[in-house]
């Protein structure tokens, strides 16, 4: 192998010595040719005019040329030489790597060959092995079964034997390690076997409850149990202590059965699997079930309730739903004193973590539970009925959780309610109803009038009849549903108040609008009281507790139908608490009361603007200076106008709430200080005797008439008191101060700079702050005493 690699290395070698070669011959002979042209050329350019006939000039010629081919020679073999030492070391690697490849490839077929026949002999003896294998794991497993059956059966024979020395305490100990022992085989995959261990567990616990149910009722009837009446004859019997001690003994041991029991009953549930008398979606999480000796005390309770309220009898009235509730609430009170004397110290002997009384309520409200789902199926379709239903509900469980102590965290009637059926209706229910109380509160002959108007402390809102009826609606529905525990269907609830609010807006729209002829009457301003009571009850629910509640449930759940196209800013207020729910809504209600609020300022300006027309055509140029009057009074043509705001403001202080009538005097006094200023003042000149005056009119007569509902009433009437003060000026100050503001008004660039008083600064010294020194100006060009007029 090795000469043959080494044969085909030396002849490889030779082809690339002579590939060599000859490259380096062919570039030789190229030089060569190229020196040969170059001899040729140069015999032609340096011979080329004397004669090459000279023997000595050809030999020195020929001489030179062999010189330059040795030359060349030499070069060419170095090249060669250098050369074939580095392809020869290459190759020589490259067939030792070639012959190492080849060994490993010899020896990988050797042993694959050799594995294969190994495989082949292995074959029949691992198939043999693999028989015997599983013969052993049946073996074993058939062991373990065996074992397993044979313990079933001691522990079965355990029991029997227990029992036949009326050791119950031992009896319960193999069935509890039945119960462990079924636990364990859970996940088993021998049904027969499974279904012998829970077939024999089920017989065993069956005799062991059946015995200490029986001795258990009978110690409890000797202790008169059930507690039916609360007279019922409480003597204690003569063997009192024994029965105690019989009785603390049973409980423990029925409480040790507990175990089994729920397993038992976990099977027997799943083996059926009917649906659930309450939909799984309205409970929180599913509860416990009852432990035993609270099961057993429950059934003469619940034979008396199956026999009075289903059937046939008497007190099985659909329309007295209240009748089987106060018997439940009834029963919990009468045994209250005897489940916390009697059970509890057991229980708490047995170091277990429930109430007697919780666990006998429980039971109790499961029998309710059944009875009232199966009734209100019954009342879908009748709208008194179901209506009823949910009252005696909701005073039901108020009672139950206020007085019976009863968990919050345990379900009540109110998750019958929630089903999507009965939610349903009690939503249409609520709708109908309050719609039909609406019809009958805006029609009412004292809709508009309100019921506390003789009683001044408590009439500040001034709310009309209908307005506080329909708040109180309000408050009632939410009373209803607060105590619902889904927030989700606390937020059906709201939407349907929303929609109420909104309704009776429209409603009062439609009312003002029909009484907007007349925005001064008492039915118009008992609207806006109205819409202003609504809206301050909204904000005032808005900071409530229960409220605020609703607003992080909506964010939280993300309730589309409540916050509608809002932005996400908006989204962001409510999360932060800055917004409320009733943030819509007040803003409608806000932009109502704002139009009635103009309509009402508007006609209350025309009444008053018509009767000031004689007082804005007064002859002011006329009229005497003061010293030449005895005394001044009231102008006369002021008479009318002053009459008409006085009894105005009276009169819209009688009819409008506090808050709405600070309002309107306010909105008066800006519109009439406007009017006074644009129609008296600014269309007329005026003497020194016709600004004192107007002066007098407005301080002395109009101001006084605000002077009842504020300290300083003339702050609202900034234009007319600066005006005032700037018509009566003294003849000096007055010239000055035209001058002063003309000379401003020319020099305006170079004011700054000439060091005098700037003009509103002159201004605010005379107590003008309102007016703008050019409406000083033209009040100045007013004053008939002024020269240069």
């Amino acid at each position: 192998m090795a000469a043959v690699v080494d044969g085909s290395r030396g002849c490889a070698g030779s082809k690339v010595s002579n590939h060599l070669k000859d490259r380096v011959y062919e570039s030789s002979e190229g030089a060569v040719a190229d020196e040969g042209g170059s001899g040729a050329d140069f015999l032609q350019g340096e011979h080329s005019s004397s004669s090459l006939k000279s023997s000595k000039d050809v030999g020195e010629l020929l001489e030179k040329f062999r010189e330059e081919t040795e030359a060349l020679e030499e070069q060419v073999l170095t090249v060669c030489s250098s050369v074939p030492p580095k392809v020869s070391a290459a190759l020589s690697a490259a067939g030792e790597a070639r012959c190492s490849l080849d060994e490993l490839l010899q020896r990988e077929e050797f042993i694959s060959n050799k594995l294969q026949q190994h495989l082949q002999g292995t074959k029949q003896w691992m198939g043999d092995l693999g028989q015997t294998c599983n013969q052993v794991d049946f073996i074993e497993r058939s062991i373990k079964y065996l074992k397993c059956l044979h313990h079933i059966e001691e522990l079965s024979a355990a029991v029997q034997q227990y029992l036949m020395i009326n050791s119950v305490w031992d009896a319960i100990k193999g069935v509890e390690s039945m119960a462990a022992l079924d636990c364990g085989l859970n996940q088993s995959e021998c049904p027969h076997l499974c279904d012998f261990l829970r077939k024999t567990l089920c017989f065993w616990h069956t005799i062991i409850k059946d015995r200490l149910t029986s001795e258990f009722e009978k110690v409890l009837i000797q202790l008169h149990w059930p507690i039916i009446t609360p007279n019922q004859s409480v003597t204690p019997p003569a063997n009192y202590q024994d029965l105690s001690s019989q009785l603390e003994g049973l409980v423990l041991q029925l409480l040790a059965l507990q175990t089994s029991d729920d397993l038992i009953s976990q099977r027997a549930s799943a083996s059926t699997q009917g649906p659930p008398t309450v939909s799984s979606s309205t409970l929180a999480s599913p509860a416990p079930p009852l432990c035993l000796p609270i099961q057993i005390m429950l059934q003469p309770l619940t034979k008396r309730f199956r026999y009075h309220f289903y059937g046939n009898r008497q007190t099985n009235s659909i329309h007295k739903p209240e009748w089987y509730l106060t018997q439940v609430l009834k029963w919990l009170e009468n045994s209250s004193t005897f489940m916390e004397e009697k059970i509890q110290p057991v229980f708490d002997q047995a170091v277990q973590t429930i109430s007697a009384k919780v666990e006998l309520c429980r039971g109790l409200v499961c029998l309710v539970q059944e009875k009232v789902g199966s009734d209100a199926s019954r009342m879908l379709y009748d709208d008194g009925l179901f209506c009823h239903l949910v009252e005696e509900v909701l005073q039901f469980e108020k009672d139950l959780r206020s007085n019976h102590s009863y968990p919050a965290t345990l379900p009540g009637l109110l998750h019958i309610l929630l089903e999507d059926a009965f939610l349903q209706k009690w939503l249409a229910v609520e709708r109908k109803m309050a719609v039909e109380k609406m019809d009958a509160m805006l029609s009412a002959e004292g809709a508009w009038t309100s019921q506390y108007k003789d009683i001044s402390d408590m009439d500040e809102l001034k709310a009309p009849e209908c307005a506080e009826t329909f708040m109180t609606l309000l408050q009632v529905i939410t009373e209803r549903y607060r105590a619902l525990p889904s927030p989700a269907a606390q937020l059906r609830f709201f939407g349907l108040q929303k929609e109420l609010v909104d309704d009776f807006r429209i409603r009062l729209t439609q009312v003002m609008k029909e009484e907007s002829r007349c925005p001064l009457g008492s039915r118009y301003c008992a609207i806006l009281n109205a819409v202003n009571y609504i809206s301050t009850i909204l904000r005032d629910w808005g900071d409530n507790v229960f409220f605020l509640q609703l607003q992080q449930a909506v964010v939280s759940l993300g309730e589309q139908e409540l916050l509608g196209s809002i932005e996400m800013m908006e989204v962001g207020r409510l999360a932060s608490l800055e917004g409320s729910l009733f943030d819509g809504l007040l803003s409608l209600l806000d932009r109502l009361k704002g139009d009635m609020l103009g309509r009402l300022l508007h006609s209350l300006m025309r009444d008053t603007a018509e009767k000031a027309q004689p007082y804005c055509q007064e002859r002011w140029l006329s009229i005497p200076a003061p010293q030449d009057q005895s005394a001044m009074s009231l102008s006369s043509s002021a008479c009318p106008m002053m009459l008409c705001v006085r009894d105005r403001l009276l009169n819209l202080h009688q009819v409008l709430s506090v808050s709405l009538f600070q309002l309107a005097w306010q909105g008066l006094a800006e519109k009439l200080d406007n009017f006074i200023y644009q129609e008296v003042i600014l269309a007329n000149h005026f003497s020194d005797g016709g600004a004192a005056q107007l002066q007098f009119d407005m301080t002395r007569n109009l101001f006084p008439l605000f002077g009842h509902y504020c300290r300083r009433p003339e702050n609202f009437f900034k234009h007319v008191k600066e005006a005032c003060i700037i018509l009566s000026l003294k003849l000096g100050s007055a010239i000055l101060l035209r001058d002063l503001l003309k000379r401003s008004k020319l020099e305006a660039k170079d004011w700054e700079d000439a060091g005098d008083p700037s003009p509103e600064s002159a201004l605010n010294e005379l107590g003008v702050f309102c007016l703008a020194p050019c409406d000083v100006l033209i009040l100045l060009n007013l004053r008939a005493s002024l020269p240069g007029i």
